[in-house]
C-alpha cells in the first residue's frame, strides 16, 4: 500500500469503511425494522461523507450534476427528458474531464473525482431512459428487457439522490437499475423481476462477501507485485523494438497488458462485495438452489482471461457499463449502432486521445470478429477436436487483439500510441478491415427479422418456451 499515492490510499480506506458500514446498514437498518425514508437518508449521507473525504469539495460536482439533471427531468417532461439528460450529464462530465486532464494533472493515474461522476452519469441517463420507457412509450413498443426496467412514476428528490450518491456505489459503482435499487431499499429485491417465481427465504451468505474481498485483495497484491516488472511503456521503447524478435514482442505485449488488469479486478470486486454486504445484489437461485449474488457484478475474471472471442471478453469486462451502453445506445440507435456505441463509450471514458484511438480500433476489430464468427466458426463445430482447435486459436487471437486495442488506452497520448501501431505496421487494423470487407455478415435488422420469422413458424408451445427463455436471459443480463 505504500506504493500507492495518498488519494488512492484514501480510496481504499473509504471502501473498507463502506464495507463495514454495509454490514451495519444491513443488520441495524434492515427494511423489516426501518422505513425506506431512513434507509434512503442514511445511504445518501454516508455516500456524500465518503465522497467528501476522498475528493474534498470536488465532490460537490456529484450533487450539481445530479441536481441539474433532476431539474431537467421535472421541467422538460417525459417525452424528451432522456435526450436532454444524456446531453447535459455527458457534457458536464466531459467538461470536468477536460478540465482535469488539460488544466491539472495530465497523465496521472490517481483516484480523480471524475471517476465517480462516470458512474453517476450512467445512473442519470439510465434513469431518464427508463422513465421515458415507462411513462411515454406504449407497452407493446418495449423490448422484454425495457419492460422489466421501465419506471412508472417520477422518483422523489430523496430517492433520486440516494440512487446516485449512496455509500455503496458512490466511489466505484457499479451501476444498477433504479428499480433494483429501490426494491432493495424497500426490502423486496425480486418483486419487479419475477412475479411468478416462488421466492425462498433469503439467506445472506457471509462466504460470498468473504470470497470477493479475498479475491479483490489478492488482485491488489498481484498488481502491486508485477505492475512494474512489465511496464507497458517498454512496448514503444526504441531499443526493445529494434532488438527484440517479433514473437517476443507479442509475448511481452500480452504480459504487460495482463498485469494492468488486476487493479480493475480489485476495485470492481471490492465494490461488488460492499453492495452484497449491505444485502444488495441478490439474483435468485442457480440450478442447484444456491443463492446468486451477482445481480450487479461488474466482471467475471475467468471468463475474461479465457475468452475465445472479442465479444465474450467485452461481455464479461465492466459488465454494468456494457449493459448501460446497450440500453441507452445500441438498442436504440437506428444507424450503425456498433460505431455509435464505441464512440459514446470513448466520450464517457474521458478526454485522453488514447481512449478514442482504442475505441475506434475496437470498432474495426469487432466487425472483423463478428465476420469470422459467422463465416468460419460453423466449420469447426462438427467434432469436439475441431472445436477445441478453434477455441485455442481464437483464445490466442482474442488476447492479442485485446492487448493491441487497449495499448492506447494505457499510454493515453496519441504520439506513443501511433508509435506502437507503427511498430506493428498497423497489421491488425489492415487485417481486420480486409476480413470485415471480404466476409459477408447480414445487417443487424435483417438478422432480427429472420429470428422473428423463425419464431412465427414454430408451434405455439415452442414459441412460448422460446419467449420465456429469451426473457430470462434478458433478465439475467440486465
Amino acid at each position: 500500500m505504500t506504493n500507492l499515492p495518498l488519494d488512492q490510499v484514501n480510496f481504499v480506506a473509504c471502501q473498507l469503511c463502506a464495507l463495514l458500514s454495509a454490514f451495519w446498514f444491513r443488520l441495524f437498518l434492515h427494511p423489516s425494522k426501518t422505513s425506506p425514508f431512513i434507509r434512503h437518508v442514511v445511504a445518501t449521507l454516508l455516500g456524500i461523507y465518503f465522497a467528501m473525504f476522498c475528493f474534498g469539495w470536488y465532490a460537490l460536482h456529484f450533487l450539481v450534476q445530479s441536481g441539474l439533471t433532476y431539474g431537467i427531468m421535472i421541467l422538460t417532461g417525459v417525452e424528451h427528458m432522456h435526450k436532454y439528460c444524456l446531453l447535459v450529464a455527458l457534457s458536464y462530465l466531459s467538461l470536468c474531464q477536460i478540465t482535469r486532464v488539460y488544466v491539472f494533472d495530465y497523465g496521472m493515474y490517481t483516484a480523480d473525482f471524475t471517476g465517480p461522476m462516470m458512474v453517476i452519469t450512467q445512473k442519470i441517463t439510465s434513469l431518464a431512459f427508463e422513465i421515458h420507457d415507462g411513462m411515454a412509450r406504449k407497452e407493446e413498443h418495449l423490448t422484454p428487457g425495457q419492460k422489466i426496467l421501465a419506471i412508472r412514476r417520477m422518483p422523489s428528490l430523496l430517492e433520486y439522490f440516494s440512487y446516485n450518491c449512496n455509500f455503496m456505489g458512490i466511489l466505484a459503482g457499479p451501476t444498477c437499475s433504479y428499480n433494483d435499487y429501490v426494491a432493495f431499499i424497500e426490502g423486496d429485491p425480486r418483486r419487479h423481476r419475477d412475479q411468478e417465481c416462488v421466492i425462498k427465504q433469503r439467506t445472506f451468505l457471509l462466504s460470498s462477501v468473504a470470497r470477493k474481498v479475498a479475491t479483490s485483495f489478492f488482485c491488489l497484491l498481484v498488481f502491486l507485485s508485477v505492475c512494474k516488472v512489465f511496464p507497458v511503456e517498454r512496448n514503444i521503447d526504441d531499443d526493445f523494438i529494434a532488438n527484440t524478435p517479433f514473437y517476443a514482442q507479442v509475448v511481452y505485449l500480452y504480459l504487460s497488458m495482463l498485469t494492468t488488469r488486476p487493479k480493475y479486478y480489485f476495485v470492481w470486486t471490492l465494490a461488488d462485495a460492499i453492495n452484497n454486504a449491505a444485502g444488495f445484489g441478490f439474483n435468485g437461485y442457480d440450478g442447484n438452489g444456491a443463492p446468486r449474488w451477482d445481480l450487479i457484478s461488474n466482471l467475471r475474471i475467468l471468463n475474461i482471461e479465457f475468452a475465445t472471442s472479442f465479444k465474450v471478453f467485452l461481455d464479461n469486462w465492466n459488465i454494468q457499463t456494457a449493459h448501460w451502453l446497450k440500453r441507452v445506445c445500441y438498442e436504440r440507435c437506428p444507424y450503425h449502432p456498433t460505431a455509435a456505441t464505441f464512440i459514446l463509450s470513448a466520450m464517457w471514458h474521458g478526454a485522453y486521445p488514447g481512449y478514442y484511438l482504442t475505441f475506434l480500433t475496437g470498432i474495426v476489430i469487432t466487425l472483423a470478429a463478428r465476420a469470422v464468427r459467422h463465416n468460419v466458426r460453423p466449420h469447426f463445430l462438427h467434432s469436439p477436436s475441431h472445436k477445441l482447435v478453434y477455441d485455442i486459436i481464437t483464445w490466442a487471437a482474442t488476447q492479442i487483439a485485446i492487448c493491441y486495442t487497449v495499448v492506447p488506452f494505457v499510454l493515453l497520448s496519441i504520439g506513443p500510441s501511433i508509435k506502437f501501431y507503427r511498430s506493428w505496421y498497423f497489421g491488425l487494423h489492415i487485417g481486420c478491415v480486409l476480413l470485415a470487407v471480404a466476409l459477408p455478415v447480414k445487417p443487424r435488422h435483417l438478422r432480427l427479422k429472420e429470428q422473428q420469422k423463425n419464431l412465427l413458424h414454430e408451434p405455439v408451445q415452442h414459441h412460448v418456451e422460446a419467449t420465456d427463455s429469451d426473457g430470462s436471459q434478458k433478465e439475467k443480463t440486465t
